[in-house]
């Protein structure tokens, strides 16, 4: 009885809010297998979405002088005033997009940013539109606001993309913002200047509404270049921008990303992020200043590594049997379909969804990926192949030998 006791009490202790949160499933995944790797297990690692370079020189020179020069001070809420006039200038120069350094905020990753901006603007009960793939945390941050995720389930045969007729249906008088993400984490789908402005017309009509683009991995596109929603007119003042130096500079773990809107809506962001993490790392920023000010070819030395990998990924792809594959146009993911596995057996073992195939895959080929269920797609599975052509050649290989034996 007492332990029962102990038990209800050490629930009680969590909020709400977090015990309804679900864990990170892409999380999870890379450090179950970081444990098996641990245990001495030879496993290939293709669940993290994580360039597999190393930040260029510069970039780490700058980080270096910076701590020589003794930028170890509190930073300002919003970041360096360099910074972002850094990131304002790169946003007219790369996008054509005018935004001020004072409608710029430096936070800790673009994650925080996204956050930042739902938890700004999203009052309890107010619907978010998200598309269906989508990264594993949008539908979370929403929950921590308390508003209401309005899932648009996209096609595949339309490279997952949201249509404006879709987003016409989805909205109601409490949509009070639209999520979009090109290039797409998990499916590499990229949106055409003309699908944006489909869509921007169709948001246009509806000034209440706010549109949150996840900009991230704009560098890792394999179409010549890709657009923002915000250089639509007709919606530009609605939209927020979010970006960072991770994915196209290789600073994961520097923790810089940003977000650029409307003046209030920076103000609001900065308000909340004084009260929560204040400004973000000074050397962290003095680097990524460097990135946007520095050279670039390293950036599209990596964006041809990538391009290269996708074209290696899916031409093996299309040798396991089975598998429905999709040519993903940017970021560094595949996101095939997996049903034809569900009902197989393997000895004992059935699989009886995408979760258990990916499980199966781990535990059998020793290769880690994450199920589509996690992006709200289940049936489908997310393979990154940020890491070398060996790795991919290998991990392919074991993954068409493992799924060979089921029958």
């Amino acid at each position: 009885m007492k332990i029962k006791d102990n038990k209800r009490e050490e629930i009680e202790r969590i909020s709400s809010r977090v015990r309804e949160l679900s864990s990170s499933a892409t999380l999870a995944m890379s450090q179950r297998s970081a444990e098996l790797k641990a245990a001495g297990i030879d496993v290939i690692n293709m669940s993290v979405g994580e360039p597999d370079f190393h930040t260029p020189d510069f970039i780490k020179k700058a980080a270096k002088t910076a701590i020589d020069e003794n930028y170890s001070l509190y930073t300002p809420v919003a970041g360096y005033m360099s910074l972002r006039e850094a990131i304002s200038a790169k946003l007219k120069r790369e996008n054509g997009l005018e935004y001020s350094p004072q409608q710029i905020v430096v936070g800790n990753g673009a994650k925080q940013e996204l956050s930042n901006v739902i938890l700004a603007t999203i009052n309890p009960g107010d619907e978010m539109i998200i598309p269906i793939p989508a990264w594993v945390s949008y539908m979370e941050m929403v929950k921590l606001a308390e508003g209401r995720v309005i899932e648009v389930m996209t096609e595949e045969e339309n490279d997952f993309k949201l249509t404006a007729a879709q987003l016409r249906t989805a909205i109601t008088p409490r949509t009070r913002m639209v999520m979009l993400n090109s290039p797409s984490n998990p499916t590499g789908a990229v949106y055409t200047r003309e699908e944006l402005q489909a869509l921007a017309d169709v948001i246009a009509e509806h000034p209440q509404i706010i549109v949150l683009t996840d900009d991230i991995y704009e560098h890792i596109n394999f179409v010549g270049g890709v657009h923002s929603i915000a250089e639509c007119d007709n919606v530009h003042n609605q939209t927020v921008v979010i970006n960072g130096v991770s994915k196209a500079y290789a600073m994961t773990g520097w923790r810089i990303g940003y977000m650029a809107g409307p003046l209030e809506i920076a103000k609001a962001v900065t308000k909340l992020q004084g009260q929560t993490t204040s400004g973000a790392s000074s050397i962290a920023q003095k680097a990524a200043e460097a990135a946007y000010r520095g050279p670039q070819d390293r950036v599209q030395a990596m964006r041809e590594a990538f391009e290269r990998r996708s074209r290696l990924i899916v031409e093996l792809a299309h040798g396991i049997p089975g598998w429905r594959v999709r040519k993903p146009h940017g970021a560094f993911y595949l996101f095939p379909n997996v049903e034809s596995y569900i009902g197989k057996h393997c000895g004992d073992r059935k699989i009886e969804s995408s979760a258990d195939y990916v499980m199966y895959l781990l535990e059998e080929a020793h290769v880690a990926c994450v199920d589509g269920e996690a992006f709200g797609c289940p049936g489908y599975m997310r393979l990154s192949y940020a890491t070398s052509d060996e790795n991919i050649r290998e991990a392919m290989r074991r993954i068409a030998e493992a799924s060979r034996k089921l029958g």
